[in-house]
């Protein structure tokens, strides 16, 4: 359990916010945890969260809030009752407070080794989330909150004076700092000596010009022997400079990929983004698996890795892969080593913020590849928009693009035109021989990327055999995904590749995809669907949804789904060795009902005077759609042309 005063009154029980009901409560575990491991009195408690007031049921009041406290606590026996008072046992470490205050007393004491020093400074100060009992006004605790708040400007300068022994001046925070505190004369000391040591030496003597006028006019004071014995080895230009060490850049972008083909409009959307200004600091590329997320995100990274000189940030999150996906906190522990710190906080929230006080007001790009989920991404987030995030994932990540404002880009299968040149590329000469096979095989592999350069592979792996054969080899379904893996690697199979993203669904929606492998016509709209998967239409919609979500089916602008044909063929497979035949036969006839159905109401409206020209089917459970006149019920015939036909071969 961690309780957390630097900012609103928090408990914490793992990742998991415990709820405080009200103002008195977290004022009665502010004064207890100011006083933790000892008796506080009742009466100390009582006058604190009610003042002078007199009331005879205090002591009742004061009970119950205990009562509710406990309630909160991972166990009642954390806040007890003795003859001196109430008691709330909590070590040091699991309270952020205590925690800063150790942080501190350690990188105040390494005076001998500035960098470590500089370690654990920023990770004391990456424990603040706001002010100290932010959202309490009681005078009860008004005086800790005053210590807190010295104790963190004093952690501030001395961060700054050990980050200036080693040779790093941050003037414009220590500007900033300055001007919020203008009577303390150890910020004046270190801005003087950053403006010096930067080469700005009568900026540095302006600077303590006005330091002594605020301390003169306001506080009556000269400045003291520091600030004086500074400004005199100032002006005799005295004070040694340090030099600025080399500064290490992480630049951790893969290599990028050979071969990469069209992606124009994606790649001038990802420019957009950057050249913003900040209101978008987020972009998420998603798409369905093997469509080239990872070969886009990769190739502009490098195009604009330029524009970030503070370095580049990349790692693979494995959210769909044989290996289970990394933890954040395992990725921010690799981000601060790359960063030079070695002293990494355990938990994930303090890894969390010491990384964004690290990237605060620094420029970087950082690349999260195959991303699971939102809740994996989110810890990995600057806190500011100097930083520009590019994520990828087969999810569509709807809650960062709803609460953190990602950009989002939904990477679609490639145009024929840049599919065809893609395997061009990748073949050279041998595909001018035979160029109609060429655009054959870009159509069997569904114009999907992986799949084209894994049949790239097949191609120079027999250079005796035909492209025109491999062509017809992958015509049948049944053996393409066979033909389509690089020999024993999982990423470069494409059947394996599509079951990390089947292996996630809930057993509903992947019953739902496996039907479209069932049913071999065209798309389906959301009654088609609920028909054959025997559900309510708002259940269908729910779980298309989730399949839309995790890129498994196309919506198109009607409003009807399928899966390209690689993926259809995928499902096929899962169908027949998943499903029963007589399960599989079941779906087809609901199917093969809606579709007559639909087919007979159709046909009522244009041709009602001719019964004897439509099909006499019962309505299905879903209902028969209406039509608003004789144009709606024929572009439905036929556009439903293919599976009226399909619906027909069934027995």
């Amino acid at each position: 359990m961690e309780f957390r005063v630097l900012g609103p009154v928090e408990v914490r029980h793992g990742d998991r916010v415990e709820v405080l009901s009200g103002r008195l409560q977290r004022t009665l575990l502010g004064v207890l945890l100011e006083r933790a491991d000892q008796p506080v009195p009742a009466d100390v408690l009582t006058q604190a969260l009610w003042g002078d007031r007199p009331d005879p049921r205090a002591a009742q009041r004061l009970q119950l809030h205990v009562h509710r406290l406990r309630g909160v606590l991972d166990s009642p026996d954390r806040l007890t009752f003795g003859s001196n008072g109430y008691r709330l046992h909590a070590h040091a470490d699991e309270v952020d407070a205590e925690r800063f205050e150790a942080l501190v007393k350690a990188g105040t004491a390494t005076t001998h080794d500035p960098q470590r020093a500089i370690e654990s400074l920023r990770s004391a100060l990456a424990l603040y989330r706001g002010t100290p009992f932010a959202d309490l006004e009681t005078t009860a605790l008004a005086d800790w909150a005053r210590r807190l708040a010295e104790r963190r400007l004093a952690a501030v300068e001395s961060l700054h004076a050990a980050e200036s022994t080693c040779g790093v001046h941050q003037v414009g925070e220590l500007t900033e700092l300055v001007r919020e505190h203008p009577w303390r004369e150890r910020l004046h000391v270190l801005l003087m000596t950053a403006l010096y040591r930067t080469g700005r030496r009568t900026e540095a003597l302006d600077a303590y010009r006005r330091a002594r006028h605020a301390l003169v006019s306001e506080l009556g004071l000269e400045p003291g022997p520091e600030l004086r014995d500074l400004h005199h080895r100032i002006l005799a230009d005295d004070l040694p400079t340090i030099p600025r060490p080399s500064r290490h850049v992480p630049a951790q972008l893969p290599v990028d990929v050979p071969g990469f083909v069209g992606r124009e409009a994606e790649l001038a959307e990802l420019d957009g983004v950057l050249s913003a200004n900040g209101s978008a600091s987020i972009a998420a590329v998603t798409g369905t698996p093997g469509v080239g997320k990872t070969a886009l995100a990769v190739r502009w990274a490098h195009r604009v890795r330029d524009r970030f000189p503070d370095g580049q940030l990349h790692a693979d999150l494995r959210g769909h892969g044989p290996d289970g996906p990394v933890s954040a906190a395992d990725v921010l522990a690799a981000f601060l080593r790359s960063s030079g710190l070695t002293a990494i906080p355990d938990r994930l929230d303090e890894r969390a913020a010491l990384f964004r006080t690290l990237l605060d007001r620094r420029r970087m790009l950082i690349v999260l590849d195959n991303a699971r989920s939102v809740d994996q991404v989110r810890p990995l987030l600057p806190g500011g928009s100097s930083c520009l995030v590019l994520v990828t994932s087969r999810d569509s990540l709807a809650g960062l693009v709803a609460r953190h404002g990602a950009h989002r880009i939904r990477l679609d299968l490639l145009p024929s035109a840049d599919a065809v040149g893609l395997l061009r590329d990748l073949l050279g000469d041998r595909a001018d021989i035979e160029p109609e096979a060429v655009a054959t095989l870009v159509e069997r592999c569904a114009r999907l990327p992986l799949a084209l350069r894994v049949v790239s592979e097949l191609i120079q792996s027999r250079p005796g055999r035909a492209l025109a054969d491999l062509a017809t080899e992958l015509a049948d379904q049944r053996y393409a995904l066979d033909l389509l893996r690089a020999n024993d690697d999982p990423r470069t199979s494409v059947r394996t590749v599509f079951s990390w993203s089947y292996q996630q669904l809930d057993p509903a929606a992947a019953e739902v995809f496996r039907l479209f492998g069932v049913h071999q016509g065209q798309a389906l709209d959301i009654p088609a669907v609920a028909a054959t998967a025997d559900l309510e239409p708002r259940r269908a919609r729910h779980l298309l949804d989730a399949l839309v979500c995790a890129h498994l089916v196309n919506q198109d602008l009607d409003g009807r789904y399928q899966p390209h044909s690689l993926l259809r063929a995928y499902a096929t497979e899962l169908a027949a060795t998943t499903d029963s035949p007589a399960n599989r036969a079941a779906a087809l006839s609901r199917l093969a009902a809606h579709h007559l159905a639909t087919a007979s109401a159709a046909m009522q409206v244009i041709a009602p005077d001719a019964p004897e020209r439509r099909p006499q089917v019962a309505a299905p459970g879903t209902g028969s759609p209406a039509f608003d006149g004789y144009d709606a019920a024929f572009r439905r015939l036929d556009r439903e042309r293919t599976n009226l036909l399909a619906a027909r071969a069934v027995p």
